[in-house]
């Protein structure tokens, strides 16, 4: 059965994929953040809160992308259709 996706909710797939970005930058920074402390001069090495601040920006960048991106969707689906899949159904 072939069907389209008529309209995203902006809020929530933006809330899920912002909070997905903010826990994926943290476990890539984390790592980053140890070795940049470890390897930096003393009186040169960035402040902690500064590294902390990374997934917090990626997460509100996120989710304003993705709403707007569903935001966007949700007009052009009259005129242009939506993304398209064909579903089955398993009969459990």
């Amino acid at each position: 059965m072939q069907m389209q996706i008529e309209r995203l909710a902006p809020h929530q797939n933006g809330k899920v994929f912002g909070v997905l970005t903010a826990i994926v930058s943290f476990i890539f920074l984390a790592p980053f953040t140890l070795v940049a402390l470890a390897t930096a001069p003393k009186d040169a090495a960035p402040p902690v809160f500064v590294f902390l601040l990374f997934p917090l920006i990626y997460m509100l960048l996120s989710y304003a992308m993705v709403a707007i991106g569903c935001w966007l969707y949700n007009r052009l689906f009259r005129h242009i259709g939506g993304i398209e899949f064909t579903a089955t159904s398993t009969g459990a």
